[in-house]
């Protein structure tokens, strides 16, 4: 009986894994048709020389890139920008959050304000930000009544800000209700244990509460790194293919290489900016998971 209850588990264990892989089959397929195959193509034409000279040149192509003055001064931008950008969407929307688990009057405009970014299409909001921040707009009208010079705030030092203001407006709501659902998730009795006990408002914050948002600041850290990397089209209806030195960030860099059907450059640009997301991400886990290990412990 128990070589035959035996081999009835293992049979059905093969079976389960079976059903397992079958089911696993149509999205692993999808992510390597649209995923990996493409990428590992990206890979490869950063090593030859040409679509037509299909001749390996190694990492000559990387040193290119390396070298092309547009392309540093791009990385340069696109890490300042994700530099401001991201710890502040993450802090402002952790800190918001906070504020609507208080009891705070007019939290449904609070929450409504944040959120209407999310229903209204990018190029309404970038509209907005045309009408207040054109050399004309809303904004140069208000500083000449009051006796300032009118700026030009996308052709000038400030035009980053200007995206920056951006970014955060049009993000901030979505990571705003991922804070509120990490809060709600969180042990109220520890809390209230903590309180008890004397702990102060900071104390019970940074010790217990930041401690159990960390995952949730994790994940929210890497979708506004994701999204600061992708604000080329925001910019782009803002400034066009070549905006002022400030903006001109990596999808700039990208976009106009593409134009110009140098494939080479373009995959080389892209493998490093793969490399640079996976290490920044690899070094927000691997914090997390030292920041985290007593809470799942």
């Amino acid at each position: 009986m128990d070589k035959r209850s035996d081999k009835r588990v293992t049979k059905q264990r093969v079976k389960d894994t079976l059903t397992g892989w079958a089911f696993l089959l149509p999205s692993f397929g999808g992510v390597c048709l649209f995923f990996i195959v493409p990428f590992a193509v990206i890979v490869y034409y950063s090593m030859i020389e040409s679509p037509l000279n299909h001749t390996f040149v190694w990492f000559q192509n990387f040193q290119n890139v390396l070298t092309n003055t547009s392309f540093v001064k791009a990385s340069q931008h696109t890490l300042t920008f994700s530099a401001t950008a991201v710890p502040l969407a993450v802090v402002l929307s952790m800190l918001l959050a906070s504020l609507l688990e208080s009891r705070i009057p007019g939290k449904s405009l609070f929450r409504t304000f944040f959120l209407s970014p999310l229903m209204v299409p990018v190029a309404s909001i970038v509209l907005i930000w045309q009408v207040i921040f054109h050399y004309n707009g809303a904004l140069n009208e208000i500083l000449l009544k009051i006796g300032i010079e009118p700026i030009d705030w996308l052709k000038s030092s400030w035009s980053q800000a200007v995206v920056v203001l951006l970014f955060l407006w049009k993000n901030l709501g979505y990571n705003m209700i991922l804070f509120m659902a990490a809060y709600n998730n969180m042990p109220k009795d520890l809390i209230e244990v903590a309180q008890v006990e004397g702990a102060s408002s900071v104390y019970t914050f940074f010790m217990i509460k930041f401690r159990y948002l960390s995952p949730t600041i994790l994940f929210v850290t890497i979708l506004s790194l994701i999204n600061s990397f992708k604000v080329f089209r925001e910019i782009y209806m803002l400034a066009g293919d070549y905006p002022y030195e400030d903006l001109y960030m990596l999808q700039h860099f990208m976009n106009n290489t593409f134009a110009n059907l140098d494939y080479q450059k373009l995959s080389a640009a892209a493998v490093f900016m793969a490399i640079v997301m996976i290490l920044i991400i690899l070094v927000l886990f691997v914090t997390e998971s030292w920041f985290g290990r007593d809470i799942e412990g």
